[in-house]
């Protein structure tokens, strides 16, 4: 069995080192949706919804998340972010959303890119909620992480 490179020789959580690592350009992609009945969808893209521009504003909302991951996920290293994407798309019963994010630096950008989507997605949650009781997150996953 492998050990976990975020635990200590005793078991216990543990913020691993990176520092003889070398700097490279690392990327993801990660992709998410919700799920929303048609009325909701309809007043999405009327721009008809109470609290504003729910596409416009899940985009930033998710761009800000995915800058903020390592002061919510306790063993995530804070990384030199030099993109952060995130694009949302009107479907048939809902809303996709897919973000990009790259760094230089010696561990992944995985997370982050991650963190955007699902920031994004219960931004459309949290605008959407007075108007759709029904709404479901969903297929939240990592389409690609890489190292250049």
């Amino acid at each position: 069995m492998s050990k976990f490179s975020h635990t200590d020789h005793n078991g216990k959580a543990n913020m691993v080192d990176v520092a003889g690592k070398p700097d490279q350009i690392r990327e993801a992609k990660a992709h998410g949706k919700i799920i929303l009945k048609p009325e909701t969808v309809q007043l999405i893209r009327d721009n008809e919804m109470k609290k504003g521009d729910v596409l416009t504003i899940a985009e930033i909302a998710g761009i800000q998340g995915g800058k903020k991951t390592s002061e919510l996920i306790p063993l995530c290293h804070p990384l030199m972010i030099t993109k952060m994407d995130v694009k949302t798309k009107l479907v048939e019963d809902g809303v996709e959303v897919v973000s990009f994010a790259r760094c230089i630096g010696k561990t992944g950008i995985e997370m982050e890119a991650l963190m955007a989507v699902q920031i994004a997605l219960l931004t459309i949650y949290d605008m959407c909620k007075a108007v759709d009781k029904e709404m479901q997150i969903t297929n939240v996953h990592l389409i690609e992480k890489i190292k250049i």
